[in-house]
């Protein structure tokens, strides 16, 4: 059984998924808001299970820490993702560089104070005071954004707007036809969006918000309160709340139940956009890091590239390529002609 385990003690690993068979044997942080999940995340981050990813004061060896980095890290961001598939699909060849631009002036600073007058003069002093401020903030924690590609998937956008309680059922949504894509049902959980996609979800298909099946006996204080006739019912489950929160890169509109992917995750110094129970910048991200780069896919054939999972910003990309390749092609041309 593919989820067997997943929420076990023993290995502390907060996972993705609700309600599968659970063993005392992992316990690791997954994108879930089971109560056994939150016990997994309180173990990694504040509990009994930190030491084992702080190698601070470990005498484990340096492809032992990275391992052990590789395998928590993995667990919480894309755990049903194969790690083959990961890496040559959703690992990014780079980490983008979001540190500030310092401009660079030129010589001539006498000759344009003269002509921009004092106001040329005190634009610039502003400009380097605000840039000795963002410097002086610190550095971007970029590591998380290794998991852009991810974050990018229908699945994980959907768990991440709260509209299902964990990856899983967030897949089952998209499978089942209760997710409009751009206005048409779409059906691939793998699908990558584009900036400016929207996608919404049947509000029917929605758990948590259907009726709860009525008992007898009750000690939840809100099912004696009389709901007004035509509302909607809503049942968030219990130990939700630490997972209640929408990432800036996504607009939500809980009226509707649909979001629109506003543009790619990105990072500003001390904070990063990409939800991770982890440091964003810290040492078991930067040694998870460490391991991809040596082990990753290097080459993709054109056969490999027909594999590829559904992307809606390759198209973007392969015309930018082939435009990129006639300039390339016309300069190399033009050259040619001059010489002759």
């Amino acid at each position: 059984m593919r989820d067997k385990g997943v929420f076990a003690i023993r290995k502390a690993l907060p996972r993705m998924v609700l309600f599968p068979s659970c063993t005392h044997q992992d316990l690791t942080p997954r994108q879930s808001w089971h109560p056994k999940n939150l016990f997994n995340l309180h173990e990694r981050t504040a509990g009994s299970r930190v030491g084992e990813i702080d190698f601070k004061r470990s005498e484990k060896k340096l492809f032992q820490q990275r391992w052990i980095s590789k395998s928590v890290v993995r667990a919480y961001h894309g755990d049903l993702i194969g790690e083959k598939i990961f890496k040559s699909w959703y690992l990014p060849e780079s980490l983008p560089d979001v540190r500030p631009r310092r401009k660079v002036f030129g010589d001539d600073g006498a000759e344009l104070t003269a002509f921009a007058r004092r106001s040329r003069r005190a634009e610039r002093e502003k400009e380097r005071e605000e840039e000795e401020k963002e410097l002086a903030r610190g550095l971007a924690p970029i590591g998380s954004l290794m998991f852009g590609e991810v974050e990018r998937r229908l699945d994980v956008l959907i768990f991440r707007c709260c509209f299902a309680p964990s990856i899983y059922e967030a897949r089952r949504l998209v499978i089942h036809g209760n997710v409009l894509l751009n206005g048409r049902k779409h059906s691939n959980a793998n699908t990558r969006l584009a900036p400016g996609d929207m996608f919404s979800v049947r509000p029917s298909a929605i758990k948590f918000l259907q009726p709860q099946k009525k008992s007898d006996e009750s000690d939840n204080i809100t099912e004696r309160l009389k709901a007004p006739v035509g509302s909607t019912p809503f049942n968030l489950p219990f130990f939700a709340s630490p997972w209640l929160f929408i990432p800036a890169y996504l607009e939500v509109s809980f009226l509707t139940c649909s979001a629109i992917y506003v543009r790619h995750p990105t990072a500003r110094p001390q904070y990063s956009e990409i939800p991770t129970p982890y440091d964003a910048d810290g040492e078991v991200v930067r040694a998870a890091w460490e391991w991809y780069m040596q082990n990753r896919s290097r080459k993709r054939t054109e056969k490999q590239w027909s594999r590829m999972p559904d992307d809606r910003l390759h198209p973007q990309m392969q015309e930018r390529r082939l435009g990129s390749n006639s300039i390339r092609f016309a300069i190399a041309q033009a050259t040619r002609n001059e010489l002759r």
